[in-house]
């Protein structure tokens, strides 16, 4: 899946407008233009379209953690310039306060099927002996799972 994909989906599930996007950007302390949102939301083939990076995915999703959860007193976490699946789905569970159950739940609403242990794996350190990348399909099959869940309720 690419950034723009999963900037898409969730925009879809949480109902977001430009603008609101671009206050979840600022809740990270970070500034983006509606040029550059709009840009993002396009699909490859559209004119406009830019790609979004993985450093500001990072910033998208560290502001709706702080939307979601409140911010943290401090300084704002830095935005990995590197994101893996493992990593978008961690900050998705701390934004959306998910629990295991709830994220299985949630997993199972789109249809995939795992165990806590098989959950647990993507939590983990990429050094850890148990430690087990996310595939496409999860990440996927969570995001499909969290737009049944949270775009009912809207």
């Amino acid at each position: 899946m690419t950034n723009n994909d999963i900037l898409r989906r969730l925009r879809y599930t949480f109902n977001l407008s430009e603008a609101k996007m671009i206050g979840l950007f600022g809740l990270a302390e970070h500034r983006v233009t509606q040029a550059q949102v709009s840009g993002w939301l396009k699909k490859e083939a559209e004119p406009g379209y830019q790609p979004c990076s993985d450093p500001q995915l990072a910033l998208f999703l560290n502001g709706l953690i702080n939307e979601k959860r409140g911010k943290k007193e401090g300084e704002q976490p830095q935005p990995e310039q590197r994101l893996t699946n493992n990593i978008i789905v961690r900050k998705l569970k701390i934004a959306l306060n998910l629990r295991d159950d709830d994220m299985l739940a949630t997993l199972a609403l789109a249809g995939v099927r795992m165990s806590k242990h098989e959950l647990s794996a993507f939590f983990r350190k990429p050094d850890h002996k148990h430690y087990r990348e996310c595939h496409d399909q999860i990440l996927r099959g969570f995001l499909n799972g969290v737009g049944l869940k949270y775009r009912a309720g809207s």
